[in-house]
């Protein structure tokens, strides 16, 4: 039914854990051999992957990292779906949300370019107009819902109006809400962002949405409620009743480590990679 979850499950199995390796070069954080240029980066990338392959069911590249690089900071962008294994998924993480044109010129260069499995989009501007992000049977969509962000609740956290059988309800949990009666959904094409730091919010919308495959970032560096969210976060029902429930749990920092805590070598990256996936391990019987 649905490439991407298929593709994910078999991922969650083989390496019997959630983790989600998160991708996100920062200058600031690299060692000083890596944060300079794109050989550099690219050296980065083929460090961080090795050292994790053991590990991530899935892999989050943050595009904005190695856009500011410039043009050769997109030619490493451009290399990582082919330093991947191929059974592993793939995700772009950019936000994209646009209309008509601007968004079939985004969903061509996400996923026939960089070659995503999966992206990340931003609903503002309706989830029907993200269609040619959508409409693609071999892909997946991750929405922003509830983001971990601090200033999420400005925007997120509005109370909206009853509307038909939706009762008045914060916006979060109308974009859930809408999310989960769409045909994508139904097919195995939309899953959510729900940040790890909310972690209230995580437990209601399972209430609005219990199918939704989530990606949950804010675990890590951010602080996020591990708890909450193996307590919340598996999707409980058809079609998303899989291996791991369809969830992903995303590791940035807390894995690559920095330069600074003497952390970035590929033996430390490892180690933490490993303490992360046990504690993201699925429970067997």
């Amino acid at each position: 039914m649905s490439r991407y979850l298929d593709l994910l499950e078999a991922s969650i199995t083989r390496r019997g854990g959630r983790l989600c390796v998160g991708i996100d070069p920062d200058p600031a954080h690299l060692p000083a051999a890596f944060s300079q240029g794109e050989e550099g980066l690219r050296r980065w990338c083929e460090l961080l992957i090795s050292a994790t392959a053991d590990y991530a069911a899935a892999y989050k590249v943050n595009l904005a990292f190695f856009e500011a690089y410039g043009s050769g900071g997109m030619r490493v962008a451009e290399s990582i779906r082919s330093l991947l294994p191929s059974d592993t998924p793939l995700i772009i993480d950019v936000k994209r949300g646009d209309i008509g044109s601007t968004v079939a010129a985004q969903a061509r260069a996400l996923y026939d370019v960089l070659g995503a499995d999966a992206v990340t989009a931003n609903p503002y501007l309706g989830i029907g107009a993200l269609e040619p992000l959508l409409v693609r049977e071999d892909r997946f969509v991750y929405l922003l819902c509830r983001t971990s962000n601090p200033e999420a609740p400005e925007f997120q956290e509005l109370r909206v109006a009853a509307d038909g059988s939706a009762p008045e309800e914060a916006l979060y949990l109308r974009v859930a809400r809408l999310a989960a009666a769409r045909p994508e959904a139904r097919a195995g094409r939309i899953g959510l962002v729900a940040g790890a730091t909310a972690a209230a919010a995580m437990a209601q919308l399972r209430e609005v949405a219990p199918n939704l495959p989530l990606l949950v970032p804010g675990i890590g560096a951010q602080g996020g409620d591990l708890a909450a969210v193996l307590a919340h976060g598996e999707a409980t029902g058809t079609p998303s009743a899989r291996v791991g429930g369809s969830l992903l749990v995303n590791v940035g920092r807390g894995i690559s480590g920095s330069e600074t805590d003497g952390g970035a070598t590929p033996e430390a990256i490892h180690a933490r990679s490993a303490e992360w996936a046990s504690r993201l391990a699925i429970l067997t019987p």
